[in-house]
């Protein structure tokens, strides 16, 4: 939050900043839950914190890559960076809310069609994560080789030229390497309903979950797309 004032990146509070408080909620839920087991009210908050957190964090991402594009070259990438945005973004959107209805409907019925429906959501997003990285590493690349998409006028074709922030890749890539890797988690969580191995073993939800989610947020403040 502020790294998003003092460069101001209002956009960056309702993405990221949000992201960190869910999870910062969803995990003092877990603490509180694990305290008192037979609370329900604490189970709903430490499911659903954890859920929808890492999903703001990728629709920052999204914007990141958008605005990018704009500052060193729209006619290397195959889709427009408001294209980007308005499509990833929405995605995003729809995710969170089905995320957030995902996450309340299995703590009051744990069952396997729930779990299923949950793998489904993850899977999902994994998939999307997957198509944003294709596209991004195929801008990259038309941006190193000069391999335009299509024409701009001169003054564009002159930003085309400036060269892309190293850490600023690292951060994109760093980010979604974490969130896929969650995700990816989360659909093997939940392949076994929720007596599997996976979904009963604390130090894989530490670690798979918690420990990328934490990973992913601490680069985005190194690597922050403000500096």
């Amino acid at each position: 939050m502020g790294q998003a004032l003092k460069y101001r990146l209002w956009w960056m509070l309702p993405t990221a900043t949000f992201a960190g408080v869910m999870e910062i909620f969803g995990w003092s839920a877990r603490f509180w839950s694990s305290q008192s087991p037979k609370l329900t009210q604490a189970f709903h908050c430490r499911l659903v914190g954890t859920i929808i957190a890492p999903t703001p964090l990728v629709a920052a991402n999204f914007i990141v890559l958008g605005k990018t594009i704009t500052q060193v070259g729209p006619q290397f990438s195959r889709l427009t960076p408001k294209m980007y945005t308005i499509l990833f973004c929405s995605f995003d959107v729809i995710c969170l809310v089905v995320q957030a209805f995902g996450g309340a409907s299995p703590a009051h019925a744990v069952n396997q069609g729930t779990s299923a429906k949950k793998m489904c959501i993850s899977s999902s997003i994994s998939c999307a994560i997957v198509v944003y990285v294709t596209l991004a590493v195929e801008f990259l690349l038309h941006l190193r080789n000069k391999a335009p998409f299509r024409h701009v006028d001169n003054r564009m074709s002159e930003k085309g030229q400036r060269p892309i922030n190293k850490n600023l890749q690292l951060m994109i890539f760093g980010v979604e390497f974490c969130i896929f890797i969650r995700s990816v988690y989360r659909t093997v969580e939940l392949a076994n309903g929720w007596t599997g191995t996976v979904i009963t073993t604390q130090r894989y939800f530490d670690w798979l979950d918690g420990a990328l989610v934490t990973l992913a947020i601490y680069t985005l403040n190194v690597m922050h797309p403000g500096i």
